[in-house]
């Protein structure tokens, strides 16, 4: 079964998994992580169908994000204390509709040492918490559509269609410094993994609901 749950803010994709493998009472595998400060489409496969999560995980992802301007942290989230203030310049719409613009396409990105990303069998936020920075070699990634949704200083809110291992902590810290300041993600919502749709998902409690009645 391949479910499309609502990962909640504050929660983490594995706590996610885990109350799903204790609802159904099966083997649960994820198609892609977010952040704990993320929240949104999780796409999850149960039992056999956990082989087809490999496909989906290459599908391509949209989001809601939104970018508070003249501050960041070490995590480009929310997630932690704020290490850098800046002062914002005067922008308008229009700079920052063509500051968005120049993502579009491919590019170069270089994973964030707050990620789950592995090096030499060790995930970088466990070496970041250590205060150890390593390497990072950047992955190819394209940015197939992004749109300025809404600007009231400090924030700005947009919408980008990405190809798989986008981080958008990073394209919201990019697009702060090419506006000459610097930025961390306020809020982040995940709303399509290829054809798994926001308006499609069920929360957890949803699921446990229906789980019930199918188990009827």
């Amino acid at each position: 079964m391949i479910l499309n749950i609502y990962k909640p803010t504050g929660s983490t994709s594995f706590a996610v998994v885990k109350k799903i493998r204790e609802i159904t009472n099966e083997k649960v595998g994820h198609s892609g992580t977010l952040d704990p400060f993320a929240e949104g489409v999780l796409v999850l496969g149960t039992g056999k169908d956990t082989k087809k999560l490999t496909k989906i995980t290459n599908d391509d992802k949209s989001y809601l994000a939104t970018i508070q301007l003249g501050a960041t942290t070490d995590t480009l989230d929310i997630e932690s204390k704020i290490i850098k203030k800046k002062e914002i310049p005067i922008l308008n719409k229009n700079v920052i509709e063509n500051v968005l613009k120049s993502f579009l396409g491919e590019s170069a990105q270089t994973p964030p040492m707050y990620s789950a990303k592995k090096i030499n069998g060790k995930k970088l936020y466990d070496l970041a918490r250590k205060n150890i920075s390593v390497k990072r070699t950047p992955t190819n990634i394209t940015i197939k559509n992004i749109e300025l949704l809404e600007f009231k200083c400090p924030f700005i809110r947009f919408s980008v269609t990405c190809t798989k291992g986008t981080y958008i902590r990073v394209l919201g810290n990019d697009i702060a410094e090419k506006l000459g300041t610097v930025g961390y993600l306020v809020r982040l919502i995940r709303i399509r993994v290829g054809e798994h749709l926001i308006q499609d998902s069920k929360t957890i409690e949803n699921f446990r609901d229906s789980w019930k009645s199918f188990e009827y």
